[in-house]
């Protein structure tokens, strides 16, 4: 385990404006599972694509070092020569191609001019057999999910004969038995002689698999902590990584409940491909103005696609059922309904659903109400300039200016970019779909902040969070959804995680019966 199979030194990497990683030291042992953790933007994935060709040599100062060898990659293909593969949390799989052609993609067996499709689905075979997935290589990547997709990359880089696995935030997509299993995995690799370098912001998951944390802020290697000689404590790695101590996850507030804003009443909804499937069945809820209200249940529980169909029927057919506001009946039959009834959905996937990567923070900023900086259908540039400008102030966040591409934000400024925008439509009830998802806990505490803020102003919140320690830190009152149907609800004051899943157990064991 001493014996040291990779050194990174005095790593540095400036962008245009920005040092990303300034002087940084890493040294991985050979077997050992070595967690890089960090802030958002702290410069984990820029150290990792460094490390796998991705930011070719010349690109940056310092030098790598691999079994004593001093190493230059200009191409991801040298690094995967030298035995480092790299799993991005985006997956690099093509969604119409079989599990068989995604594993050999660019690695292809056979001859120069032809592939030899036996060998290839074979080979494919066996390695999904190694990391555990009981899935036909010939089916295709779209046909199978998200968490079978993540062990297909591994699977991946196996077949390129790996010794260093890179995973940059591996189980941000996955549920609570998929992560497990994948970390479960990495277990087994190690104790086969596997390296392994994992980035999370899942600390519990972290101090699960790691041997070894390196902590990084704001570029710098800040510590670096030793499981052999004292256990993992997560106040200390988060002190690490925020650069103070968090007393609380979960910022307090001032709790001041007023009348019922929305009433949602026996709400079905059928699976808009399937039909005949019932998505979600009979449900009735209601938040009140200031209220923080969570709703709860596993994955696949129906809870996403019951605030899409809310939100101007974005998910779903044959839907029924009422919805009033403040008292009084409301179609939403439209997202522009939805949004001119003073609702705003703030999706699970903000890269792809939520904003425009390619386009700056500005105009993001202003797309879900263009009507409000337009004079007589003309955008006024000035007015759209400064109410940026304001929301940045507003959301606290970090960036060079308005006009900068929302793609270079970490994944907490993107989220505070996100919630502007439907901030900005001016919104008397939010729902709010993972929003914290894939961010690190410095964020997830200001994300909170302005949640509270939020309702303290007086809107209604409904949160879904996979999170159950997030759901019971933050909502005043919890809904627990399971199979498209509401199973209990409960205080925040009164719940728990053990009766949280009571509930959902129970209906569980009851529709088995029934």
């Amino acid at each position: 385990m001493d014996t040291l199979l990779l050194e990174m030194k005095h790593i540095t990497k400036t962008f245009p404006g920005v040092k990303a990683l300034d002087d940084v030291t890493l040294d991985v042992r050979q077997g050992e599972i070595h967690a890089i953790v960090g802030e958002n933007g702290a410069g984990k994935s820029t150290l990792m694509n460094i490390l796998s060709g991705v930011y070719p040599a010349g690109s940056f100062e310092g030098e790598i070092i691999i079994h004593g060898e001093s190493c230059h990659f200009h191409t991801i293909k040298e690094s995967e020569q030298k035995g480092i593969a790299i799993i991005h949390q985006e997956l690099a799989l093509v969604p119409y191609l079989t599990i068989g052609e995604n594993m050999f993609l660019g690695n292809e067996r056979g001859s120069y001019f032809r592939i030899d499709w036996d060998k290839t689905y074979n080979r494919a075979d066996e390695l999904l057999s190694m990391v555990g997935l009981e899935e036909s290589s010939k089916i295709a990547i779209k046909d199978i999910g998200v968490g079978k997709q993540q062990l297909v990359e591994i699977a991946k880089a196996l077949a390129k004969n790996v010794k260093v696995l890179i995973l940059d935030e591996p189980t941000a997509s996955l549920n609570d038995s998929e992560a497990k299993k994948l970390l479960d995995l990495l277990l087994e690799f190690k104790s086969k002689g596997m390296t392994s370098i994992l980035i999370s912001h899942k600390l519990n998951e972290v101090s699960y698999v790691a041997d070894r944390i390196t902590v990084i802020r704001d570029g710098q290697v800040i510590t670096t902590m030793d499981k052999e000689q004292k256990a993992f404590a997560e106040d200390e790695i988060i002190k690490a990584m925020v650069g103070r101590s968090i007393e609380d996850r979960f910022p307090k507030r001032n709790i001041k409940i007023g009348e019922v804003s929305l009433e949602v009443e026996h709400w079905t909804v059928y699976n808009p491909i399937n039909q005949g499937k019932k998505i979600c069945d009979d449900i009735t809820i209601n938040l009140h103005k200031g209220e923080v209200v969570g709703i709860s249940g596993l994955m696949g529980a129906g809870r996403t696609e019951f605030v899409m169909s809310l939100f101007g029927k974005s998910y779903g057919q044959d839907i029924s059922g009422t919805v009033r506001i403040n008292g009084k009946e409301v179609h939403l039959n439209t997202v522009q309904q939805a949004i001119d009834n003073k609702i705003a959905y703030v999706t699970e996937d903000r890269k792809t659903n939520g904003l425009i990567l390619s386009k700056p923070i500005m105009e993001n900023t202003t797309l879900a109400n263009l009507k409000a900086i337009s004079n007589h259908q003309i955008i006024d540039p000035d007015l759209e300039m400064q109410v940026s400008k304001d929301m940045v102030a507003k959301m606290g966040t970090k960036c060079s200016s308005v006009l900068e591409d929302v793609n270079n934000l970490s994944g907490g400024n993107q989220q505070k970019v996100l919630l502007g925008k439907w901030i900005f439509t001016e919104p008397e009830i939010l729902l709010l779909d993972e929003p914290t998802r894939g961010i690190d806990v410095g964020a997830k505490y200001e994300i909170y902040t302005i949640i509270n803020q939020l309702a303290e102003e007086g809107k209604s919140i409904l949160v879904i969070s996979s999170e159950m320690p997030e759901i019971l830190g933050i909502c005043d009152r919890i809904y627990v959804l399971s199979e498209g149907r509401i199973v209990g609800e409960m205080l925040g004051s009164e719940a728990s995680q053990e009766a949280i899943m009571t509930c959902i157990i129970q209906n569980q064991k009851g529709a088995k019966t029934s």
